[in-house]
């Protein structure tokens, strides 16, 4: 059994270029409202599937409220998913290739994007006893000590460890429309920056550090490799409005680890309590 339990993504081919100590971009007012899904053909019933993949994103996106998913409330809504999307729009994922089966155009792969006005998703999410999240939203330092098979290293934007955690950490702030940073190596060493993020006495340390990279809220944790947990085990901490809060999650690949942090990160600054 490898470290990297599950397989790399081409998207990740595409993050690999633009990661930087800034490893996102932040969503405009705009960019929360649209939502994206893969379709197999442009035909109706797959598209009534996807929609209510969309609902359930953007009300994420917007929020920062994982809970909302998990709300009695959403299912009738996602019954009628399809209702309250303003536009949508189809992109053939093998642009520029052509037809090369017996299956012609309907089983080849598009992305479906759906646009939402403001407006419905915000009386949605009062449906469902939330709110939106606005903009501008707090940029997250990402300060996580790894402890693989084989070594242990603090991740950093530009250090060659472990490329793919990189990248997936990247790929975990997209739902959530927000930005996340990874320190460069020269910063740890200057911070001299032990393998200990989780210690309270590092607390004041983290928070230099989170500034020094541009971040407003520095989220520590550490993750292992365990066997006897078939997977990772991440422990995740975060300081806000003079409170520590923590969670764990266990037996997992590192990128449900990273989906797990930055979700918890979102559920807490969004101002919709713990993890």
């Amino acid at each position: 059994m490898t470290a990297r339990m599950t397989a790399v993504l081409p998207f990740f081919v595409i993050l690999a270029g633009v990661i930087s100590s800034s490893m996102t971009r932040p969503a405009n007012a705009l960019d929360l409202y649209v939502s994206d899904a893969i379709v197999t053909g442009t035909g109706k019933e797959n598209r009534e599937i996807r929609f209510r993949e969309c609902l359930r994103e953007v009300l994420l996106k917007v929020s920062g409220n994982q809970r909302v998913l998990a709300a009695p409330a959403l299912a009738p809504l996602l019954e009628r998913s399809g209702s309250f999307v303003a536009s949508f729009a189809y992109r053939d994922r093998l642009e520029g290739i052509p037809i090369h089966d017996e299956q012609g155009t309907y089983d080849r792969p598009h992305d479906l994007t759906c646009r939402y006005e403001p407006a419905t998703i915000d009386r949605l999410l009062d449906t469902l006893a939330s709110r939106p999240w606005p903009q501008p939203r707090p940029k997250i330092a990402v300060l996580l000590a790894v402890h693989d098979q084989k070594r242990s290293f603090i991740l950093t934007s530009d250090g060659d460890e472990s490329p793919y955690m990189a990248e997936s950490l990247a790929a975990a702030t997209v739902p959530l429309a927000i930005e996340a940073r990874l320190p460069e190596r020269e910063a740890v060493a200057q911070e001299k920056l032990g393998l200990n993020v989780l210690s309270s006495e590092r607390a004041a340390q983290l928070e230099r550090l989170a500034k020094k990279i541009g971040g407003d809220a520095a989220l520590a944790g550490t993750i292992s490799w365990s066997d006897e947990a078939l997977g990772w085990i991440a422990d995740w901490q975060l300081d806000s409005a003079e409170k520590t809060h923590r969670w764990q999650i266990r037996g997992v690949s590192f990128d449900d680890a990273f989906r797990n942090a930055i979700r918890g990160a979102a559920q807490i600054l969004s101002g919709n309590g713990e993890p």
